[in-house]
């Protein structure tokens, strides 16, 4: 079962992809793409890396990009 802390992170990376797809800097593919890849980290015991994160190590989108994403979801907070 999930803590309370566990379940507001996955609600903002879920809201990070929902605001990077709006704005246009992703498609929602490759959010889904970065969720799998979330997973399947999650699944085989390696360290948790944010959606953002995946991301932009995939240059996906630019560390310019990932600040206007966090300063609009934290605008919402």
């Amino acid at each position: 079962m999930k803590s309370k802390f566990e379940k507001e992170v996955s609600k903002l990376c879920r809201r990070f992809g929902t605001i990077a797809v709006k704005k246009g800097f992703v498609s929602a593919d490759q959010i889904k793409e970065a969720f799998m890849e979330q997973l399947d980290d999650n699944l085989n015991g390696r360290e948790h890396r944010l959606i953002g994160t995946i991301l932009f190590e995939k240059e996906l989108i630019t560390l310019d990009q990932v600040n206007i994403v966090l300063k609009e979801l934290f605008k919402k907070i």
